[in-house]
C-alpha cells in the first residue's frame, strides 16, 4: 500500500481494527461480501498513510487522525429540510437508510438488500494503493441508496440524498447509474450534530448523451471527521457538473476521481472550501481523459479563516489515445487570516500530442483598495470584508445556472460567513 512500515500502531489504527473486530458479524453481506470487507481491514493494518506517501502528501492523516468515536446505534439522527423545498428526500440516519418516497423514472433500491445478496461486491474493491477512504468504507458501510435512472428519463425534482449523523460513526455507500440521454440534478448531503467518523463513497456512472448535475454539500460540525469519495465515469457525448462545499469539520478529505471515457464527453467542476477555526481540509483531484474531444474545466475558490489549513490537489491525466482534449484547471485562495495556510498542488500529466491543456493557483488577501472604497461610501467593515468575499465566491456558484439552486448555495455561504467572518 505504499504505506509507512512503522509497528507501532496509533490509537486510531487500533480503533479501527477493534471496532471491525467489534462489528464484522453485524454487518450486512454474503460470503463475497465478507471477504471484501476482510481485504479491506487488512489493508487498513497496514497503517495509515504518512506525508510521506505522494497522494497524502499536504494530509498527514496518521497524525491528523486521532480519533476513532465508537459506533453507537442508540443514536437517533433526523432528516433535514431539504435544500430546494421541490426536491425528492432520500435520507440515510446515522448510516442506515431511512423510508423514502418512489420517483418516477427512477429505481431506488437501499444498498442493504446489494449487499446481502452479493450484487455489489465487486464494487468494493480498489485498485488504488494509496486509497484509504474506500477501504475504510467498504470494511464499515451498511447502508446507502443504489439509484438506477432510466434512459431518456428528464427527473424534474432534484433528488437529494441526505447522510445525516448524531455521532458515533456512519458509513455510507451511494451509486448511480443513470440512462442514456436522461437528465436529473442530485444533491448530495453530508451534515449531522456530533463529533462523529463519517465516511461516504459515491459511484456514478453518466450513459452516451446524459447529462447530470451533482452537487455536494458538506457541513459537518467542528468536532467531526469526514472522509468523501466521488467517482464518476463520463460515456459518449455526456455531460456531468459537479459542484463541491466544503463549510465544516474537523479533518476533512473529499477525493474526486472522474474518467472521461466516452468521445466528446465533458466534466464541469466548481468547489468551494470554506475554512475556520484550526480545521483541516483536503479536496484531491484525479481526472483521467481517455477518449478523444473531451473537455473539463476546474475552478476552486477558497476562503481561509483562523488557523485553518486547506490543501488541493488537482491532477489531471490525459491518454495517448485522448487527442484534442481541452482541459482547463485553476485554484484561488483568498486568506482572511495571518495564521491561516492553504496549499495548491495542480499537476497536469499528458501522453497526446495535440491538446490543449492549462492549470494555475493564486493566493492573496482582500484587496485593501476595495475595501477602503466601500467603507468610504459608509459600509461597516466587517460588512464589506463580507460583499468582497461573497462577490470572490459568489461567481462560480452562479454558474450552476439555475436561480433556486444558487439561491440555496448562497444563503449558506450567507449563513457561513455571518458565524465566521
Amino acid at each position: 500500500m505504499n504505506i509507512h512500515s512503522n509497528p507501532q500502531r496509533t490509537p486510531a489504527e487500533t480503533a479501527l481494527i477493534e471496532a471491525f473486530e467489534e462489528r464484522a458479524s453485524d454487518l450486512p453481506g454474503n460470503e463475497a461480501v465478507i471477504r471484501q470487507r476482510e481485504d479491506a481491514i487488512e489493508r487498513l493494518k497496514a497503517g495509515l498513510p504518512t506525508r510521506r506517501v505522494e497522494a497524502w502528501h499536504y494530509t498527514d492523516l496518521r497524525r491528523l487522525f486521532t480519533k476513532v468515536p465508537a459506533y453507537d446505534p442508540s443514536l437517533l439522527a433526523k432528516p433535514l429540510p431539504a435544500l430546494l423545498e421541490s426536491s425528492t428526500v432520500l435520507p440515510v440516519l446515522n448510516g442506515v437508510a431511512a423510508e423514502a418516497p418512489k420517483v418516477a423514472g427512477v429505481k431506488v433500491v437501499r444498498l442493504e438488500e446489494k449487499l446481502v445478496d452479493g450484487s455489489f461486491a465487486q464494487a468494493l474493491t480498489t485498485g488504488d494503493p494509496a486509497d484509504v477512504i474506500g477501504p475504510l468504507n467498504a470494511a464499515f458501510v451498511a447502508d446507502g441508496w443504489h439509484l438506477d435512472i432510466a434512459e431518456g428519463a428528464e427527473i424534474a425534482a432534484p433528488i437529494e440524498i441526505q447522510n445525516v449523523q448524531a455521532g458515533g460513526q456512519a458509513h455510507v455507500r451511494l451509486p448511480v447509474k443513470v440512462g442514456a440521454g436522461a437528465r436529473a440534478t442530485i444533491v448530495e448531503r453530508q451534515t449531522g450534530s456530533g463529533d462523529a467518523l463519517v465516511s461516504s463513497v459515491s459511484h456514478l456512472v453518466v450513459g452516451e448523451g446524459a447529462e447530470i448535475v451533482w452537487i455536494i454539500l458538506q457541513e459537518q460540525p467542528e468536532g467531526a471527521t469526514h472522509f468523501g469519495q466521488f467517482n464518476a465515469w463520463i460515456g459518449k457525448g455526456a455531460k456531468l457538473t459537479l459542484f463541491v462545499m466544503n463549510a465544516g469539520g474537523k479533518l476533512v478529505r473529499q477525493e474526486i476521481r472522474v474518467d472521461a471515457k466516452g468521445e466528446d464527453a465533458e466534466f464541469r467542476l466548481r468547489g468551494v472550501n470554506l475554512l475556520s477555526g484550526d480545521s483541516h481540509t483536503d479536496v484531491t483531484l484525479v481526472l483521467d481523459h481517455s477518449a478523444p474531444c473531451t473537455t473539463s474545466t476546474e475552478v476552486i475558490r477558497n476562503v481561509v479563516t483562523g488557523r485553518a489549513h486547506g490543501v488541493f490537489q488537482g491532477q489531471i491525466r490525459v491518454d495517448r489515445q485522448a487527442q484534442k482534449t481541452d482541459a482547463k484547471m485553476s485554484c484561488n485562495t483568498l486568506l482572511l487570516s495571518d495564521d491561516g495556510e492553504f496549499s495548491a498542488k495542480p499537476e497536469l500529466e499528458i501522453f497526446a500530442d495535440d491538446v490543449a491543456c492549462g492549470h494555475g493557483a493564486t493566493v492573496t488577501e482582500i484587496d485593501r483598495n476595495h475595501l477602503f472604497y466601500l467603507m468610504a461610501r459608509g459600509v461597516p467593515e466587517k460588512e464589506a470584508r463580507g460583499l468582497l468575499v461573497k462577490a470572490f465566491v459568489a461567481e462560480i456558484i452562479e454558474e450552476l445556472d439555475d436561480e433556486a439552486i444558487v439561491a440555496a448555495l448562497e444563503a449558506r455561504l450567507d449563513g457561513w460567513f455571518a458565524a465566521h467572518g
